[in-house]
């Protein structure tokens, strides 16, 4: 069995946690929890879970507030969570190409 790269990052890894973490790579913008959860069909608590981890690992910022009198939560991946996420995607297109450590 080929031993697992280096490059891939375990905390990204996951599915879901990938789902959302490419959502946010779009920019740096805020992206607000109702759109993740329409974007990536997760449950809120899966979503709760998920970007906990990524928030502990310093990949996301959470933003918290109001809009009205209803409360909303807003994420976005920080520096650091995007250099993550995209060396993590380069890895996965390498393995894809077939390139990943060069040996025949």
């Amino acid at each position: 069995m080929p031993e697992r790269s280096p490059e891939l990052d375990p905390l990204i890894h996951p599915l879901p946690r990938l789902s959302i973490c490419a959502l946010l790579a779009a920019g740096p913008r805020w992206v607000d929890f109702r759109s993740v959860r329409e974007a990536t069909g997760l449950s809120d608590s899966m979503i709760s879970k998920h970007t906990r981890t990524l928030e502990d690992a310093g990949y996301l910022e959470v933003r918290k507030g109001g809009v009205g009198r209803r409360p909303r939560t807003w994420f976005r991946l920080t520096p650091l969570g995007g250099e993550r996420y995209r060396g993590h995607v380069a890895q996965l297109q390498r393995l894809v190409d077939g390139t990943s450590d060069g040996s025949p």
